[in-house]
């Protein structure tokens, strides 16, 4: 299997992979990255740097996506913040070992569970929230104790080259280092030894990275996608959940791994709520997106031309307008379509919302349990039978009721897919955990020697006493 590239940036200088990740082994081997002083000191210099240097990274934002900076600090900036903050007030307690029972066979004994740091660990990162993926996990892999090679995506050369310059100006270079570069250098980079690889991105990618890793019995992190369905009946405000599916969908112009994908609701229901979604893109984004500093562009002329070519045969309800030159895509609402059509068959990954006719909460649940197992399922409705339902018979990586995507600004909830959406989660504990390897520890005095009532010969007395003990415990 190999990488396969859409974009077209200027080379990059050559790194010399091959030279960087053993130093990095180096430091790790070293102890430079196990105290607890030094994971608390990289965890204040990433939160001084985010503060710091924040006009600097907004204008990285905006170059690469047309990000507005309100936007940057909130779905970027704020949620990396919100982390440390959490890491660092809890840490200490997080690293503290775990007392567990221990069974009376070998009593008197204790028996416990510590977090040790794996080693290297490989962040791969997206374009679309390319501080956020990139620094999110970062924070979990320092705060556990490892050595962490940054690989910032190749599509957002302008957020790429301020991490590489800033990330070495602010934490220890001998553990922490970056590597710029597009798909010979990720190649490159899968091709060494690491002790965890973290990978935010696509599922024919997360394939390649699994494939990489196998050859080392490395363990992996894969954040994916899919398509994440908004599911609406007619028990709630439609005008409210217009706000809140329009306000997920389009932020970051609809390049969001858990933005609704597509709405299934009944023809009814959708009649109903399409004036309210019309009217919602207009209030949120000032009457014309086009000129609306709030909204954003599309990543590149590939993207922009796959999410067009979607629009080819589909009945428009609103928006369907860009432009080639900046760029720009309207939100835009579709309207029947069908289960089969072309924007139903991959994830969308832009600002189309495909709305999808039901006969109700059975033939949905069906529906969404016919695909793959999505990244989020979100769900409108005051009814607690369905509610129940959606929770309890679909399968997702996350489920929100009333708000979409807002989970993932949650440091205490597991982020994570199930299936083609990803696997392992991180967030707050889950991300020490994450990168940690759980150690089992036995402590048992040599005096006094219950064990000899278990050691062989095994006589008539010892052989009743171990059945009399299982029985006890069974």
């Amino acid at each position: 299997m190999t990488l396969e590239s859409t974009a077209d940036p200027a080379a990059p200088d050559t790194v010399p992979v091959a030279a960087i990740v053993p130093a990095l082994r180096t430091a790790f081997d070293r102890g430079v990255t196990r105290s607890l002083r030094w994971r608390l000191q990289q965890l204040g210099a990433l939160k001084r740097m985010l503060e710091e240097r924040s006009s600097e990274i907004e204008d990285a934002l905006f170059l690469d996506l047309g990000k507005n900076p309100a936007e940057a600090q909130l779905t970027e900036i704020g949620i990396v913040l919100s982390e440390i903050e959490l890491t660092l007030s809890h840490l200490r307690g997080w690293l503290r070992p775990r007392r567990v029972g221990v069974p009376l066979a070998i009593a008197p004994a204790s028996a416990s569970t510590l977090l040790e740091p794996l080693g290297v660990v490989l962040v791969i990162a997206p374009w679309n929230y390319p501080v956020q993926l990139l620094l999110a996990p970062v924070v979990g892999a320092l705060a556990a104790g490892n050595a962490v090679l940054l690989k910032p995506s190749e599509l957002a050369p302008a957020t790429s080259a301020l991490m590489a310059s800033l990330v070495p100006e602010y934490l220890d270079p001998r553990a922490v280092a970056v590597v710029e570069g597009g798909v010979p250098e990720t190649t490159e980079l899968l091709a060494e030894r690491f002790d965890h690889i973290f990978y935010t991105g696509n599922g024919a990618v997360g394939r390649i990275v699994m494939t990489a890793a196998a050859k080392h019995l490395t363990p992996v992190t894969l954040e994916l996608g899919g398509k994440s369905p908004v599911y609406v009946d007619d028990t709630v405000d439609l005008a409210a959940t217009a706000r809140r599916i329009v306000w997920g969908k389009f932020m970051n112009a609809g390049q969001t791994c858990v933005a609704p994908d597509y709405l299934l609701a009944t023809a009814e229901v959708s009649a109903a709520l399409t004036p309210h979604l019309i009217d919602a893109i207009g209030e949120l984004y000032d009457g014309d997106p086009r000129s609306s500093s709030s909204y954003g562009r599309i990543v590149n002329d590939h993207h922009f031309a796959r999410l067009t070519a979607l629009l080819a045969g589909e009945r428009v309800l609103a928006g369907g307008r860009s432009d080639e030159r900046t760029r720009y895509l309207a939100p835009t609402l579709l309207g029947d379509v069908a289960r089969d059509a072309p924007v139903m068959q991959q994830e969308i990954f832009g600002p189309i919302l495909p709305m999808v006719p039901v006969s109700g909460l059975d033939d949905a649940i069906a529906f969404i349990r016919a695909g793959d197992k999505p990244l989020a399922l979100y769900a409108f409705t005051n009814s607690k039978t369905a509610a129940r339902r959606i929770l309890t018979e679909t399968s997702s990586g996350a489920v929100g009721f009333g708000v979409p995507v807002a989970h993932l600004s949650v440091p205490g909830l597991p982020f994570g897919g199930v299936g083609e959406s990803g696997m392992g989660h991180y967030h707050g504990r889950r991300s020490v955990e994450t990168f940690s390897h759980e150690k089992a520890v036995l402590h048992k005095r040599l005096a006094p020697d219950t064990l000899r009532l278990v050691y062989p010969p095994f006589t008539e007395r010892k052989d009743g006493f171990i059945r009399g003990l299982l029985r006890r415990l069974s």
